[in-house]
């Protein structure tokens, strides 16, 4: 079992999770994750490790509220456990050095920057972070990025903070008013923002990362789950990845696969919401 230290949300529907798992704390890379099993009859879900500490044995996971699983997990409060942690998985992020790194997160897809801010910047690169959300209140992990990079630059749909505009939007407007060249691009979020993002870069040519979010069960390669279109090649983001060439991925097959197993997911989420409902009733 492992034991939740910490427990706070976020933002709505996003909570930061704090657990004792002192192996992958040990071990685990920037770009990695853990695949964890809340009970031991449950599914098995990929999480990005959003952070460590290798002397108090810790990890910290960003997790959003969607289906089943992640309702449970994040119902779970300090001082309580989960059933399995497995890792660190998936290969760490090829780091490059003395250079104008810009990474962008949209939604949770920051706790995946996050930890390549301090990584990147441990190397001398200039590290600009755009982060994004549909307002003010979905922005996270801002005063973590103001530690770690050179420039956090946040966004939001509605303009109620930062930018007015997405990640995207952002991004372009950096590349045309950037003082020195970007030399890399790291984004991890929503499909359509990373696609969004590819189609921005390609044209000049910037070195474009994305960590891809498939559906996964063993994260061994095993499955076949989470296989993904890569320049024309099948690839498993478990082992092969999490990280991509985005000139090279295939978002389309992609995106189609995440909803392979939505109308089994709404239901699951539909009969514990209902489960849940029903205990409070009796209480």
């Amino acid at each position: 079992m492992f034991t939740i230290i910490r427990a706070e949300w976020l933002s709505p529907g996003v909570k930061r999770m704090r657990l004792r798992a002192p192996l992958v704390a040990r071990h685990r890379q920037p770009g990695q994750f853990v695949i964890l099993r809340v009970q031991e009859t449950g599914e098995r879900i990929p999480l990005t490790v959003a952070d460590s500490d290798a002397d108090a044995g810790t990890i910290d996971l960003i997790v959003k509220v969607v289906g089943k699983t992640t309702a449970m997990l994040c119902a779970k409060a300090r001082g309580e456990a989960i059933a399995d942690v497995a890792g660190p998985l998936g290969r760490p992020t090829e780091l490059s050095s003395d250079g104008h790194a810009v990474l962008i997160g949209g939604g949770v897809g920051t706790a995946v920057i996050y930890p390549l801010a301090h990584a990147l910047r441990s190397l001398r690169n200039r590290v600009t972070a755009i982060i994004g959300g549909r307002t003010r209140e979905f922005i996270v992990l801002e005063e973590e990025l103001g530690a770690a990079a050179d420039e956090v630059l946040p966004c939001t749909d509605d303009g109620s903070y930062g930018f007015q505009g997405t990640v995207a939007d952002r991004l372009s407007n950096l590349i045309a008013c950037a003082e020195e060249p970007i030399d890399t691009v790291y984004a991890a979020g929503p499909v359509p923002m990373m696609r969004a993002i590819a189609d921005l870069t390609r044209p000049y040519a910037i070195r474009t990362i994305v960590s891809l979010n498939p559906i996964m069960v063993d994260g061994t390669g095993m499955c076949g789950g989470c296989r993904v279109n890569v320049g024309g090649e099948t690839k498993y983001a478990c082992v092969d990845g999490p990280e991509f060439d985005a000139h090279e991925v295939d978002f389309a097959a992609l995106a189609n696969r995440l909803t392979a197993y939505r109308v089994q997911e709404q239901l699951a989420r539909e009969r514990y919401d209902s489960k849940c409902a029903l205990e409070v009733s009796r209480h």
